[in-house]
């Protein structure tokens, strides 16, 4: 039996007022990121603990993952050496001797004698699936101080950055007293392309505008764990309290950890370890994280569109087994499918024509976007670049929902070359490595990865 008139009245108006109220608070939560870039990126101060003696300020081990002739390696990996800090160290993490990342680090030691940088080589160490925390863990271990910086190989940072993280890491006694210790520094990704390709643009004008505005504004509503870990501080000593496990300790605050295997090993069984390691920090420590007012600029090699999407749907269904239900509503948070919600809720309610609020919609969003990038970026978009900028903004808009369409169907992934299947809370198992053609690439299991923006030895 069909539902009367007045039902499907009242149905029709509960749904256009939830499309519209919806639109209204996603906006907000945009305008927040956007007001929060403004304030905490458009200002850079200098640290006092720049020229500060060496004695007085806490040491940091950076440690570095390396692997092959990733894009701006050089420049990379040299924006370390000339942090303006006074006591740190350098670990450069490889898996064996041979690897070709090792010529440009021995280049930039011998430049930089001064600077107390190392090599530590794995040879085969294996704590886990995930090869990024096997290749971490000799410098891990012999890391002498227990502050940590990680710091993936396709990231140049400013080279006041060490500074302005330690002063919020360990704040000096006389800072405001904060409702939780800081347990993490992020940083924001800031992507520029390097290599001039379609998929490199539009990788560039998602990370620079809709992932930093919501990666910003999820940081500033700080309701729960939200860090993509490019660049990270956080300490050893309270890394190996935790399992990953997500359970609070009961007596964290007097020093208790998890039973069982802790530290950076722990983390070894997940895909999105640096996401992971937050996390637990933040819910089985009760330690509150925090942004400094730095970038981390990933250079973008030659991405093709494929690539862009097939990196994408990786990360979609990475996400699909950690936080489910953010996944399932992301659809609803892209500009394509919430302003089309928006304008027919608004026309049903007002009797706005759909052609009339679309344009304005998509025009202030665009705005809006430009305003998150030029804060991170220090700059608006040069003049000569804005049109192709936009045609990569809209066409990453466009391709939102059918990436998510093709990821939330899956359940593996490809990472540097190897296939995964992605199992509960964001574990990870090796899955069989057969090639496979462009279909495959579509739905995330492509001929190459890109999760580190094409290391030059696996062009094709």
């Amino acid at each position: 039996m069909s539902a009367d008139p007045q039902s499907r009245d009242i149905l029709r108006l509960s749904l256009a007022s939830v499309s519209v109220a919806w639109y209204v608070i996603l906006f907000t939560f945009g305008l927040i990121g956007c007001i929060a870039a403004r304030k905490r990126f458009r200002l850079r101060p200098r640290s006092p603990l720049s020229s500060a003696p060496a004695s007085s300020v806490p040491g940091v081990s950076i440690l570095r993952p390396l692997k092959g002739l990733d894009t701006n390696l050089y420049e990379n990996l040299e924006s370390t050496f000339i942090q303006e800090y006074p006591n740190y160290e350098i670990f450069f993490c490889v898996d064996d001797e041979d690897d070709q990342a090792l010529s440009v680090v021995r280049d930039l030691m011998a430049k930089y004698p001064h600077v107390n940088a190392r090599i530590a080589i794995g040879r085969g160490l294996t704590v886990g699936v995930n090869p990024k925390v096997n290749n971490l863990m000799t410098g891990y271990r012999e890391a002498a101080h227990d502050i940590l910086w990680v710091l993936d190989s396709n990231v140049m940072v400013d080279r006041g950055t060490l500074a302005r993280a330690v002063d919020i890491l360990s704040p000096p006694p006389s800072a405001p007293a904060r409702p939780r210790r800081i347990g993490v520094v992020h940083h924001v990704p800031l992507a520029w392309v390097t290599n001039y390709a379609l998929g490199s643009y539009v990788e560039e004008a998602f990370l620079n505008t809709n992932h930093a505005k919501m990666y910003i504004a999820i940081n500033t509503v700080a309701v729960d764990s939200c860090v993509v870990g490019k660049s990270c501080l956080y300490r050893k000593s309270d890394l190996e309290r935790v399992d990953g496990s997500l359970r609070r300790i009961p007596d964290a605050a007097s020093g208790g950890c998890q039973p069982g295997e802790r530290g950076l090993a722990a983390f070894g069984r997940f895909l999105a370890e640096d996401n992971m390691i937050a996390s637990a920090l933040w819910h089985e420590l009760g330690l509150g994280h925090d942004m400094s007012c730095d970038v981390a600029r990933n250079a973008v090699g030659d991405m093709s569109v494929l690539d862009y999407v097939a990196r994408r749907i990786r990360w979609v269904r990475v996400r699909k087994h950690m936080v489910l239900a953010a996944t399932l509503v992301e659809p609803l948070t892209e500009s394509v499918l919430v302003g089309f919600l928006a304008a027919a809720g608004l026309k049903y309610l007002t009797g706005l024509p759909v052609f009339l609020f679309l344009p304005v919609h998509f025009l202030v969003w665009l705005l809006v976007d430009l305003d998150v990038c030029a804060s991170l970026a220090g700059h608006p978009v040069p003049a000569d670049k804005r049109w192709q900028f936009i045609g990569a903004w809209a066409l990453r808009e466009l391709l939102a929902l059918p990436i998510w369409t093709a990821a939330i169907v899956g359940n593996e992934v490809e990472w540097r070359g190897k296939r995964y299947q992605v199992m509960q809370n964001g574990e990870v198992q090796k899955a069989g490595n057969e090639r496979r053609g462009v279909l495959g690439r579509l739905w995330g299991f492509g001929r190459k990865s890109t999760d580190y923006y094409e290391p030059l030895e696996m062009r094709d």
